[in-house]
């Protein structure tokens, strides 16, 4: 199966660029090979206080070392737990006085999405790697905005797509380009959870920074068809709603999506806060494979047509995550997941929103 365009042809693409930037002007700005990589996590919300922070205490090649925070009340707590001293605490608005602190490589920007853009561009323009958290940001141009600004300054760009690291993942993304099973066919594949977000200032409620399910947990669906296909989808037809209009009134609740790839291949997504859903099923021409769930924090597993097991693997996720964009810094390899990842996802959600407003009509890509 040869299709005109393929996600291996994509990333290789957008590799070479980064690697063009690395060795042509501006360069890279890269870090000393024997150094720990210094770390500053902007936004101290709940990711970077359950899971990053204490996922780089787990790493070979990183080290928190900063915080940038609009609530100054947390600054005493994060100092005291994480040894942090006061040259390395910033706000939003001090954030640009980073380019003088030489003991912080990156800014892991972990704001709301809507956020990400305007964060993301202040580290570069300050010199500083970035890693941005999924889902890049609110639409295409905000995302071209951050692949420019650390393009023009330098720096190194990665998103937080922590699966692609994840080793599970990786051997179906390596069945998928080798055919292991024959070529793939179809995907099914859902990421969502049923709860709620009382609070009415919580950021996934609110449409401009970024909230609804599709946003939130649909780019895991989206992400998981492209790299289990290999392939760039060619057309969308989507669909969102909300049915606690009560406190989804601004955002979608609900998403379902329908991916057509080259060669006809079609994947089926789906995510919503009110439902628990977390698959990825994938059928190919000789067999098949799934995993679940595939992507939870811990225990994502699979099994395969032939019999094969994918048991869990016991490592911590964000700490591989991170080790991996640090060990690229480091030896001024192209990422994992470069930023022109997060931006083909971001086109994929707007185009679902797009489609849902003209009643599921398919929308071109």
């Amino acid at each position: 199966m040869s299709p005109p365009t393929s996600r291996r042809t994509f990333l290789k693409q957008a590799g070479s660029l980064a690697a063009a930037s690395a060795l042509g002007a501006p360069s890279i700005i890269l870090p000393d090979r024997d150094r720990t990589i210094g770390v500053a996590l902007c936004g101290l919300g709940n990711y970077a206080t359950t899971q990053l922070a204490p996922g780089l205490q787990k790493t070979e090649h990183c080290e928190l070392r900063g915080i940038v925070t609009g609530s100054p009340e947390k600054i005493p707590r994060w100092q005291k737990k994480y040894d942090i001293p006061d040259a390395n605490v910033y706000s939003y608005e001090t954030l640009p006085e980073i380019a003088n602190n030489d003991a912080l490589d990156v800014v892991y920007i972990v704001t709301p999405p809507g956020l990400h853009a305007r964060d993301a561009i202040t580290a570069a323009e300050a010199g500083k790697h970035v890693w941005c958290e999924k889902p890049m940001a609110m639409d295409a141009e905000e995302c071209r905005s951050i692949i420019d600004a650390a393009d023009a300054n330098g720096v190194q760009l990665t998103v937080g797509y922590r699966m692609q690291h994840e080793p599970n993942t990786q051997t179906i993304i390596r069945y998928g380009e080798e055919e292991t099973y024959g070529a793939v066919t179809a995907v099914a594949t859902g990421a969502g959870y049923s709860g709620a977000h009382p609070d009415p200032t919580d950021w996934r409620r609110d449409a401009e920074r970024g909230g609804g399910a599709l946003y939130d947990m649909g780019v895991y669906p989206i992400n998981a068809a492209r790299y289990a296909t290999g392939l760039e989808p060619v057309a969308v037809t989507g669909r969102t709603w909300s049915e606690r209009e009560e406190m989804y009134s601004e955002v979608p609740e609900y998403a379902t999506f329908e991916l057509e790839f080259p060669g006809g291949v079609v994947a089926k997504g789906e995510t919503s806060f009110g439902k628990s859903t977390n698959y990825l099923d994938v059928e190919c021409t000789d067999g098949g494979y799934q995993l679940r769930p595939f992507q939870a924090y811990s225990g994502v597993q699979g099994t395969t047509s032939d019999g094969t097991r994918l048991p869990p693997d016991p490592h911590d996720q964000q700490a591989r995550q991170m080790d991996d964009d640090a060990r690229a810094l480091k030896n001024n390899e192209a990422p994992i997941v470069p930023g022109a990842e997060g931006l083909a996802d971001i086109r994929i959600v707007n185009a679902i929103m797009e489609s849902s407003r003209k009643d599921g009509a398919r929308v071109e890509l």
